[in-house]
């Protein structure tokens, strides 16, 4: 029996990379996972890897910038899967460059998929986790958040660290209820970081060099694993935490 079985979990973003690794695991560990996301086609290919390897999945489309998906997501998980236990909020859209080439349109929309989702989703979730008894959150934060040179991502790690607070005020706000919530910093090879490699070729290969392990994570191995150990009972007195999956690159301390 698996870590995470009878157990459910809504998983944004989760039709590719990051997403998609945590979705994997956690359902390899029992849970049924709601994959989440705009392209229809990619939560089936998710859905299918997960069936065939013997989980359960339900695709649910829906954009995390609109709060009536939101809402529709958690409804849906509730009623065609019986309960909410696990959220997971990746889903994010990414606007990277130095800050006079920045846009309040990217900026605004960096908000609206991180933070604000993030804080809609939890809220929406609330009720269901409190009912479970033992609910769980992760949020995806960054290490760039961190880095002693933020030149270039300024406006990614001013949204990603704002998701860090909402994680850890919900993590003190909801203790009582036991719903534990933790936060994720990875650095793993997804098409997002593909994107930036085929982009910045000779900025993605001096910050690799940077890492201690000297490697990309794995979006299922690496940071797929570590995201099913904080929803399990492992983890049980663990809440509030930044947790660094970027091969020892970054300094939360």
């Amino acid at each position: 029996m698996g870590s995470l079985e009878g157990r459910v979990a809504i998983v944004t973003g989760a039709g590719q990379g990051v997403g998609q690794g945590i979705a994997l695991e956690l359902a390899r560990e029992g849970a049924a996972v709601a994959v989440t996301g705009r392209t229809e086609a990619k939560l089936h290919d998710t859905v299918a890897k997960i069936t065939e390897a013997g989980g359960k999945a339900l695709p649910i489309q829906g954009d995390v910038k609109n709060p009536a998906d939101i809402r529709r997501i958690v409804e849906t998980v509730a009623r065609d899967l019986g309960r909410v236990d696990i959220l997971v909020n990746n889903a994010q859209e990414v606007f990277l460059g130095p800050l006079l080439d920045q846009s309040d349109e990217g900026f605004e929309a960096g908000f609206q998929s991180g933070p604000l989702a993030t804080f809609r989703f939890m809220k929406a979730a609330y009720p269901h986790l409190k009912a479970s008894g033992r609910g769980a959150i992760v949020n995806l934060a960054t290490s760039a958040a961190v880095r002693w040179d933020m030149s270039s991502y300024g406006t990614y790690a001013a949204v990603k660290q704002a998701i860090r607070s909402l994680t850890r005020a919900a993590a003190a706000e909801w203790g009582p209820d036991n719903i534990r919530v933790n936060a994720v910093a990875p650095f793993a090879l997804s098409p997002a970081l593909e994107g930036w490699e085929r982009d910045r070729p000779e900025e993605a290969a001096a910050f690799k060099k940077t890492v201690p392990l000297g490697r990309i994570g794995d979006c299922a191995a690496d940071i797929g694993r570590a995201v099913v150990f904080l929803c399990s009972d492992d983890a049980r007195y663990v809440t509030g935490m930044t947790m660094p999956l970027d091969g020892g690159q970054a300094n939360f301390n």
